[in-house]
């Protein structure tokens, strides 16, 4: 079995994947600063594991953590909506300046394979529906600070696949799509509905709840859940092919306006939807083409419906953990 770093690893993706290659019987290496990952999340692994404590930013630290290993995951970025908005540039200089030293680190301590994840974001508005891997990336807009994730994601992609072609053994890039499960992090939808709708049941015991929403809930998205996700990259470890990029997914299309409805006739009450203003740069629909990773063997298991009730109820759980403006 190999020796296996995952950067970013005690992040939500990171951490599951972590735990998978420990029971595939590799021997596993986290590299992460927990500024968006969380102990907890490697704690029944945690005497499995060597953990090294630091910023993807810094080559040298960055080069001891490659040091020995066979191969490197590369997972660590800056995810989540709202730090697009907020944070573009720390975005960015996490993204790039990341993806810089795992390359260098790579070469320099003789580690010939590489997986890096990726995203959907992308494509930021696919030209079709479901979008397979040959649709094109695209940055509309420099100005908007929305993409700086998903042109941190391109970067990424441009720099694995034009080293790989001379320096590296196997690259396999996965790109996910809309990833969740308990304890996926706060910036995302289903987080926030969940924890919206908790504050609103308290404030409101009886009746409809007002919940607002961004734009009018007609966008869709294919919402994948975190077990189906990790299996897909295993699958892709194993028999993907060197320079490879792979779509991650599920085909269950749904509204935004469904997904709230769902949370909230999961918790007991029925809500009355308010369109509000859509964020710029927005994407109308999202919804992968797998019949690449297919091929390979992926075949997704968790639906929606088995799916979201438990992350429904570990938010509700764990509100406390939420971060406070």
């Amino acid at each position: 079995m190999s020796s296996i770093l995952v950067t970013g690893g005690s992040g939500f993706i990171g951490s599951a994947l972590v735990i998978a290659l420990l029971k595939d019987g590799h021997s596993v290496r986290v590299l992460d600063d927990n500024s968006r990952g969380a102990p907890r999340r490697l704690k029944e692994v945690a005497k499995d594991i060597e953990f090294i404590a630091g910023d993807i930013r810094d080559p040298a630290l960055v080069a001891r953590a490659v040091r020995g290993m066979d191969e490197v995951n590369h997972l660590a970025f800056v995810n989540g909506t709202e730090f697009f908005y907020s944070a573009p540039e720390l975005v960015l200089d996490v993204g790039v300046k990341g993806m810089v030293n795992v390359i260098d680190a790579c070469r320099s301590e003789g580690v010939g394979s590489l997986v890096l994840a990726s995203s959907s974001e992308v494509y930021q508005t696919p030209p079709q529906i479901p979008t397979d891997e040959h649709a094109p990336l695209l940055v509309p807009d420099p100005t908007n600070p929305r993409y700086s994730y998903g042109g941190g994601k391109i970067i990424s992609e441009l720099m694995i696949i034009n080293y790989g072609r001379k320096f590296f053994d196997r690259v396999l890039i996965f790109r996910p799509h809309n990833v969740y499960g308990p304890d996926m992090g706060f910036e995302h939808v289903i987080p926030q509905f969940s924890l919206r709708l908790k504050g609103l049941a308290a404030k409101h015991p009886a009746g409809k709840l007002p919940f607002e929403l961004q734009s009018d809930g007609s966008q869709t998205r294919s919402f994948c859940h975190v077990d189906d996700l990790i299996s897909g990259v295993m699958v892709m470890r194993a028999k993907g092919e060197h320079l490879g990029i792979y779509h991650v997914g599920t085909t269950e299309e749904i509204t935004i306006a469904d997904l709230a409805r769902r949370v909230a006739a999961h918790v007991g009450r029925e809500i009355e939807l308010i369109p509000g203003p859509a964020p710029q740069g927005g994407t109308e629909r999202r919804c992968p083409d797998i019949a690449k990773l297919g091929k390979l063997g992926y075949s997704p298991l968790v639906p929606l419906a088995a799916g979201l009730p438990a992350t429904v109820d570990w938010y509700w759980a764990h509100a406390e953990l939420a971060p406070r403006a």
